[in-house]
């Protein structure tokens, strides 16, 4: 029904703190000499995840006829009783999909930064 709208939410979130974090020049890099990763774009793989993750989703709602060009846009709410169930879905499934893509970029994030420190420890 509406589970991308948490995906979605969550992607416009991060990608506002990218933006933000980009513009700082924060990094995770202690000197120059490092292959460390700035956290701005770690942060842009998460957003590329939730994007197209939701982008999918909404074009399976369309093509399933859960989503129309009209008013409410949504045919779940076009009732309260249905709407109640909109949101359920949304709590529900919307937070254990957004939960499980961050949680998958938490782990490639964590690879990637071991795997990192090690090549720093054979640099030197």
């Amino acid at each position: 029904m509406a589970c991308f709208v948490v995906t979605a939410a969550e992607a416009v979130i991060t990608t506002v703190a990218q933006k933000v974090l980009h513009k700082t020049g924060m990094t995770s890099a202690e000197n120059e000499n490092s292959i460390a990763v700035k956290f701005s774009e770690k942060l842009g793989l998460l957003n590329k995840l939730l994007w197209g993750g939701s982008a999918l989703l909404c074009f399976e709602h369309i093509w399933h006829g859960e989503i129309v060009p009209f008013f409410p846009f949504l045919t779940a709410a076009q009732t309260p009783e249905s709407a109640a169930a909109m949101l359920n879905e949304m709590a529900v499934s919307g937070t254990a999909m957004a939960v499980l893509i961050t949680g998958v970029w938490a782990v490639i994030v964590t690879a990637g930064s071991v795997i990192v420190r090690k090549a720093d420890k054979e640099e030197k």
